[in-house]
């Protein structure tokens, strides 16, 4: 589990063969054998390290649904340790499961912000609400708007200073996992009988 608040941009050293090699300083610093790794958003476990970079095997089903397959060497990736029990959930929380990929369709400048706008499938974006979470390559962000073929969210600049945003441009892939809430309100209602929008209504919970 994580936050979506990224500790650190590594840099991919290797990658091919089921296997992806990422140099990095803040998340080795205590890593172990097993521990995961989220990387652009997806939890990977780390199978090897040394002195300044880690090792993760990556899944066929993993190559399927993000985008870490149109990674590169020399590419940047957003970084995060898993979170503990004494750990600030200064974001939200992120499971490392990606829903879907989605393309950047468009980078405005607002003031001292940049406003991202990114398509993504309907059964995404059925679960993307307006200044609720989402996640992009592992990165906690409150929704500005949404239509029916995409969203959009305001970055501002420490955001794009800190993370692989900065590199984003049109076209760019970038991997989406949905608020993890919404999809189990939405399992719980269709599939048990004991809650039901009008037992949330009337419980205050919408």
């Amino acid at each position: 589990m994580f936050t979506g608040i990224v500790e650190e941009v590594g840099k991919v050293k290797s990658i091919g063969g089921g296997k992806i090699v990422i140099a990095a300083e803040t998340v080795i610093a205590d890593v172990a054998i097993g521990d995961s790794i989220c990387v652009n958003g997806v939890c990977l476990t780390v199978t090897d390290f040394d002195c300044g970079s880690f090792a993760a095997d990556i899944m066929p089903e993993t190559i399927r649904r993000t985008s870490l397959s149109e990674l590169k060497i020399g590419n940047l990736v957003n970084l995060e340790r898993a979170l503990t029990l004494s750990s600030r959930l200064g974001g939200h929380i992120v499971s490392g499961h990606i829903d879907g990929v989605g393309k950047i369709l468009s980078l405005k400048n607002e003031a001292n912000a940049v406003l991202m706008k990114i398509r993504a499938d309907s059964k995404l974006l059925r679960y993307v609400v307006e200044k609720g979470s989402v996640a992009l390559d592992g990165i906690s962000l409150t929704v500005a708007s949404v239509d029916s073929e995409s969203f959009t969210v305001s970055l501002i600049p420490h955001t794009r200073e800190i993370t692989n945003l900065k590199e984003k441009k049109i076209g760019s892939l970038i991997n989406i996992e949905t608020d993890i809430i919404g999809k189990y309100v939405e399992k719980l209602m269709g599939k048990s009988e004991g809650i039901t929008k009008e037992f949330l209504l009337s419980n205050g919970f919408c």
